[in-house]
């Protein structure tokens, strides 16, 4: 009931609002649109345009693109299957014990890779997986006569399930959250065991939203770039977007690159076509909320089952991190901090990253407004209908045109003006400001929908309308919201390397850049340093960005 008056609500505000009051609005979601299709059409038409048709038969023929194609869908698929088979029994084990000590910390720790920059965590898996580390310590007392390499598929599967199993869990968990507790009830007089409890309760649930789930992960493996970049180890073990930057940096090998970026977009377009059919998971953020009683979970052993499966997850995510700080920790801050390459690098990252900040939020808000007042409309017209879909498609055309592909396209277009050094921090931000927009708009349509529905009418029989109604109805309950959306675009922003890959150079040095090119030339206690510097940037621009939230949901972790 609730529900249907705040729509009510909502429609009688909207309906109120006449063409005079909508038009900037429209007008608004008219630039931001033809802004997005300028900015991405101009990259793929000019790959097109030097590409010729020719571009995807010299793919199809050459064995070289053939392997890199391979090894990309078979490193995404054993991603997506190690990520899953690990989340599983995780999940489960946190929703059979609720209750144990530290269970709202582990779950905030499986956020933190989610928002973690990715040269970040592999320089954490390097210190615990690579030939020096901890894991290869532990196989050389066990006996063990050949070290684990962190180089190469092994590495680049760990890093994988790093950054992607605590998003499965965190989804899977939320699924198990929410069972009716009658189900454990009965469960429980019927004397189901561990067996039976999974087979018919759940496993009906944890199969519905699987196949979501492995498609998001699959896709975030198919298009990733830093930590094949890192942990590739050479041309046999390179995706396809990694292919494209070594065409183009090392090879400089236009015609290939073009061909690989092509085919980058026919491989993503399909992804994102099976994704669409399989449906996209969404986090509530319940997951260390109060979960539903179970009776399950009280023998000794599916405690101790429990226990293992947790504490090896805590082991897995923590000591990487853990690594991060301790080695962060050892190198020498303040000279780092000094360094004149360090403050450049912190003063470009954060000029790229507060610009493209500013513009995905304003570009995402744009896009909510023209489609609140494209629904004012009682009969929309079919343009109408086709612009609001257009409007609702614009926030995701980044995941069909990876950020490397609209950089390889943006490159080729800059390339015939000279120097592409001096158009490179307005292209980047722009690429970093479309990448972060599928974030930002998860956060803020939600709740401008919310505090349309419950403020419309208000508003309307007030008169407010324009400055007034920003001032003294939006902005104050909208406010916490936006910065939220702004703080994790910047956080994203920061530890981005792909947009700046292509066009990094003397000019144009962000951190990640800075990371990655002390750790191509050895100085890995600086990369180390400057890591655990940026890492401290956003986690303070995290903290910062969901501050006051739990207090709003009762004490509970929302992320």
């Amino acid at each position: 009931m609730a529900r249907r008056h705040d729509a009510e609500v909502s429609v009688a505000g909207f309906h109120s609002m006449d063409l005079r009051e909508r038009l900037p609005a429209l007008s608004g979601g008219l630039v931001a649109f033809s802004a997005i299709a300028a900015f991405i059409g101009i990259a793929v038409v000019s790959l097109f345009q030097f590409g010729g048709e020719g571009a995807l038969l010299s793919v199809a023929s050459d064995p070289v693109v053939a392997t890199v194609l391979r090894f990309t869908l078979m490193q995404a698929a054993l991603s997506t299957l190690f990520s899953v088979a690990f989340a599983i029994p995780v999940a489960r084990a946190l929703a059979r014990q609720p209750r144990f000590p530290g269970r709202v910390w582990l779950v905030r720790l499986m956020a933190v890779p989610m928002g973690l920059p990715v040269l970040i965590g592999a320089l954490g898996l390097l210190g615990i997986w690579g030939r020096q580390g901890l894991v290869n310590d532990l196989l050389v007392m066990l006996g063990a006569g050949q070290r684990f390499s962190i180089y190469g598929l092994g590495g680049i599967l760990v890093a994988h399930v790093f950054f992607n199993m605590p998003l499965a869990t965190r989804l899977i968990l939320a699924g198990l959250e929410r069972i009716p507790a009658e189900y454990w009830r009965s469960s429980a007089s019927l004397g189901m065991g561990p067996i039976s409890n999974f087979r018919f309760i759940e496993w009906p649930i944890i199969r519905r939203i699987l196949p979501g789930i492995a498609g998001l992960i699959f896709m975030l493996c198919a298009t990733s770039f830093t930590l094949v970049l890192v942990l590739g180890g050479g041309p046999a073990a390179s995706t396809i977007e990694v292919a494209i930057y070594q065409a183009l940096r090392l090879d400089f090998d236009p015609p290939r690159a073009i061909s690989l970026a092509m085919l980058q977009i026919a491989v993503t377009g399909v992804i994102l076509g099976l994704l669409s059919l399989a449906g996209t998971p969404s986090d509530p953020g319940s997951t260390a909320g109060a979960a539903v009683r179970r009776f399950d979970g009280h023998s000794h052993l599916v405690r101790m089952t429990d226990g293992v499966a947790i504490l090896v997850a805590a082991l897995f995510l923590g000591l990487p991190l853990a690594q991060v700080a301790v080695a962060g920790l050892k190198a020498n801050l303040f000279k780092l901090a000094g360094e004149r390459a360090f403050q450049d690098a912190a003063l470009t990252s954060l000029g790229i990253a507060a610009t493209a900040a500013v513009v995905s939020v304003a570009i995402c808000i744009a896009i909510i407004e023209a489609r609140a007042a494209l629904s004012a409309e009682r009969h929309p017209s079919p343009p109408a209908r086709l612009f609001s879909g257009l409007l609702a498609a614009s926030s995701s055309l980044v995941l069909l045109v990876p950020t490397t592909v609209l950089a390889t396209g943006w490159f080729m277009v800059l390339r015939a003006y000279g120097n592409t050094s001096v158009f490179a921090p307005a292209i980047v931000v722009c690429i970093n400001a479309l990448m972060s927009l599928p974030f930002t708009m998860r956060v803020l349509a939600p709740a401008f929908a919310e505090h349309r529905a419950r403020t419309a009418r208000l508003a309307a029989s007030l008169g407010m309308s324009g400055l007034s109604h920003l001032r003294f109805v939006d902005w104050p309950v909208l406010r916490r919201p936006v910065l939220t959306a702004f703080s994790f675009a910047m956080a994203l922003s920061l530890g981005d390397l792909g947009a700046v890959a292509l066009f990094g150079s003397e000019n144009l040095t962000t951190l990640p850049y800075l990371i990655y090119s002390r750790m191509g030339s050895y100085r890995s206690d600086d990369a180390d340093g400057f890591a655990f510097l940026l890492g401290l940037v956003c986690l303070m621009l995290a903290l910062a960005g969901t501050r006051g939230t739990a207090s709003r949901e009762g004490g509970a972790d929302v992320r």
